[in-house]
Protein backbone atom coordinates (compact mmCIF):
# COMPACT_ATOMS: atom_id res chain seq x y z
CA UNK A 1 0.00 0.00 0.00
CA UNK A 2 2.59 2.23 0.90
CA UNK A 3 5.52 1.04 -1.43
CA UNK A 4 4.68 3.95 -3.69
CA UNK A 5 6.29 6.20 -1.74
CA UNK A 6 8.95 3.88 -0.82
CA UNK A 7 12.54 5.63 -1.64
CA UNK A 8 14.99 3.13 -3.68
CA UNK A 9 17.54 4.40 -1.21
CA UNK A 10 17.73 6.11 2.43
CA UNK A 11 20.58 7.24 4.38
CA UNK A 12 21.78 9.32 7.22
CA UNK A 13 22.71 12.51 5.10
CA UNK A 14 23.38 13.94 1.66
CA UNK A 15 27.21 14.41 2.68
CA UNK A 16 27.56 10.41 3.05
CA UNK A 17 26.29 9.27 -0.53
CA UNK A 18 29.25 7.75 -2.33
CA UNK A 19 28.83 10.13 -5.00
CA UNK A 20 31.74 8.71 -6.81
CA UNK A 21 30.72 5.15 -6.44
CA UNK A 22 27.52 6.11 -7.88
CA UNK A 23 29.40 8.42 -11.06
CA UNK A 24 31.44 4.75 -11.70
CA UNK A 25 27.70 3.29 -11.78
CA UNK A 26 26.58 5.77 -14.69
CA UNK A 27 24.97 8.40 -12.97
CA UNK A 28 25.93 12.09 -14.57
CA UNK A 29 23.30 14.37 -13.05
CA UNK A 30 22.45 15.46 -9.35
CA UNK A 31 18.98 16.99 -8.50
CA UNK A 32 18.83 18.35 -5.27
CA UNK A 33 16.26 19.60 -2.58
CA UNK A 34 17.75 22.51 -0.83
CA UNK A 35 15.91 22.69 2.45
CA UNK A 36 17.04 20.17 5.40
CA UNK A 37 18.99 18.34 2.57
CA UNK A 38 21.83 19.95 1.88
CA UNK A 39 21.24 22.76 4.88
CA UNK A 40 19.08 23.87 7.62
CA UNK A 41 15.76 25.74 6.82
CA UNK A 42 16.43 29.39 5.17
CA UNK A 43 19.98 28.96 5.53
CA UNK A 44 22.76 29.85 2.84
CA UNK A 45 25.11 27.67 1.73
CA UNK A 46 27.91 26.35 4.21
CA UNK A 47 31.13 25.10 3.86
CA UNK A 48 30.23 21.41 3.72
CA UNK A 49 27.68 22.05 0.94
CA UNK A 50 30.03 24.09 -1.05
CA UNK A 51 33.10 21.48 -0.59
CA UNK A 52 30.05 19.03 -1.62
CA UNK A 53 29.24 20.96 -5.06
CA UNK A 54 33.01 21.45 -5.67
CA UNK A 55 33.66 17.46 -5.64
CA UNK A 56 30.79 16.73 -7.45
CA UNK A 57 31.81 19.26 -10.81
CA UNK A 58 35.70 17.42 -9.85
CA UNK A 59 33.35 14.41 -10.42
CA UNK A 60 32.13 14.93 -13.30
CA UNK A 61 28.38 15.37 -12.26
CA UNK A 62 26.25 18.05 -13.51
CA UNK A 63 23.77 19.19 -10.95
CA UNK A 64 21.00 21.37 -10.54
CA UNK A 65 18.91 22.44 -7.53
CA UNK A 66 14.69 22.14 -7.22
CA UNK A 67 13.12 23.84 -4.89
CA UNK A 68 9.57 24.68 -4.20
CA UNK A 69 10.85 27.94 -2.35
CA UNK A 70 10.61 31.31 -4.37
CA UNK A 71 13.53 32.35 -6.24
CA UNK A 72 14.87 34.95 -3.43
CA UNK A 73 15.33 31.62 -1.34
CA UNK A 74 17.44 29.20 -4.24
CA UNK A 75 19.12 32.14 -5.44
CA UNK A 76 20.34 33.36 -1.99
CA UNK A 77 21.62 29.25 -1.08
CA UNK A 78 23.32 29.07 -4.97
CA UNK A 79 25.33 32.25 -4.58
CA UNK A 80 28.51 30.09 -3.53
CA UNK A 81 27.63 27.19 -5.04
CA UNK A 82 26.84 28.69 -8.81
CA UNK A 83 24.70 25.76 -10.17
CA UNK A 84 21.54 25.26 -11.85
CA UNK A 85 18.86 26.14 -10.69
CA UNK A 86 14.77 25.87 -10.86
CA UNK A 87 12.39 27.71 -7.60
CA UNK A 88 8.92 27.22 -7.35
CA UNK A 89 9.20 23.97 -8.84
CA UNK A 90 5.92 22.55 -7.00
CA UNK A 91 6.93 19.28 -6.39
CA UNK A 92 6.05 16.41 -6.66
CA UNK A 93 4.88 17.66 -10.23
CA UNK A 94 7.47 16.13 -12.58
CA UNK A 95 7.51 19.03 -14.56
CA UNK A 96 10.28 20.40 -13.37
CA UNK A 97 12.40 17.10 -12.24
CA UNK A 98 12.47 16.62 -16.31
CA UNK A 99 13.39 20.26 -16.79
CA UNK A 100 15.89 19.52 -14.32
CA UNK A 101 17.52 16.81 -16.74
CA UNK A 102 16.72 19.30 -19.34
CA UNK A 103 19.18 21.58 -18.25
CA UNK A 104 21.42 18.97 -16.95
CA UNK A 105 22.00 17.10 -20.85
CA UNK A 106 21.32 13.93 -18.85
CA UNK A 107 18.16 11.08 -18.46
CA UNK A 108 16.02 9.24 -16.34
CA UNK A 109 18.30 6.61 -16.15
CA UNK A 110 21.64 8.56 -15.67
CA UNK A 111 20.23 10.52 -12.95
CA UNK A 112 19.19 10.59 -9.54
CA UNK A 113 17.83 13.02 -6.94
CA UNK A 114 18.58 13.53 -3.30
CA UNK A 115 15.93 15.43 -0.89
CA UNK A 116 14.50 14.59 2.66
CA UNK A 117 10.52 14.63 2.49
CA UNK A 118 8.81 11.49 1.21
CA UNK A 119 5.37 13.36 -0.44
CA UNK A 120 7.00 15.93 -2.42
CA UNK A 121 10.56 15.35 -2.95
CA UNK A 122 10.54 11.17 -2.96
CA UNK A 123 6.71 11.21 -4.51
CA UNK A 124 7.59 13.44 -7.75
CA UNK A 125 11.34 11.62 -8.61
CA UNK A 126 9.77 8.04 -8.62
CA UNK A 127 7.16 9.56 -10.76
CA UNK A 128 9.14 11.09 -12.72
CA UNK A 129 11.64 7.69 -12.99
CA UNK A 130 14.22 9.06 -11.39
CA UNK A 131 16.33 7.06 -8.91
CA UNK A 132 16.16 8.47 -5.48
CA UNK A 133 17.95 9.06 -2.32
CA UNK A 134 15.71 9.88 0.73
CA UNK A 135 18.25 11.70 3.69
CA UNK A 136 17.45 12.67 7.15
CA UNK A 137 16.32 16.40 8.00
CA UNK A 138 19.74 18.05 8.74
CA UNK A 139 17.50 20.17 11.56
CA UNK A 140 14.08 19.40 13.38
CA UNK A 141 12.77 23.08 12.82
CA UNK A 142 10.68 22.99 10.43
CA UNK A 143 7.61 25.08 8.95
CA UNK A 144 4.24 23.88 10.34
CA UNK A 145 2.82 22.43 7.02
CA UNK A 146 6.01 20.06 6.90
CA UNK A 147 5.92 18.68 10.30
CA UNK A 148 2.20 17.72 9.96
CA UNK A 149 3.70 15.64 6.78
CA UNK A 150 6.41 13.89 8.70
CA UNK A 151 3.75 12.28 10.68
CA UNK A 152 2.63 10.38 8.35
CA UNK A 153 6.14 9.84 6.71
CA UNK A 154 7.33 7.94 9.63
CA UNK A 155 3.95 5.43 9.07
CA UNK A 156 5.40 5.13 5.39
CA UNK A 157 9.06 4.72 6.99
CA UNK A 158 8.08 2.25 9.78
CA UNK A 159 6.39 0.00 6.91
CA UNK A 160 9.40 0.24 4.57
CA UNK A 161 11.89 -0.61 6.42
CA UNK A 162 9.87 -3.63 7.71
CA UNK A 163 10.42 -4.39 3.74
CA UNK A 164 13.98 -3.73 3.89
CA UNK A 165 14.13 -6.47 6.64
CA UNK A 166 12.65 -9.13 5.79
CA UNK A 167 9.05 -8.43 7.74
CA UNK A 168 10.46 -8.27 11.16
CA UNK A 169 9.35 -5.45 13.38
CA UNK A 170 13.19 -4.09 13.57
CA UNK A 171 14.50 -0.75 13.36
Amino acid sequence: MFDRFFPDEYVASTYIIPFEKLYEEGYRGVIFDIDNTLVPHGAPADERARKLFQRLEKIGFASCLISNNQEARVKMFNQDIQTNYIYNAHKPSTKNYIRAMEIMGTDRENTLFVGDQLFTDVWGAKRAGIHNILVRPIHPKEEIQIILKRYLEKLVLYFYRRKKSGGTDRK
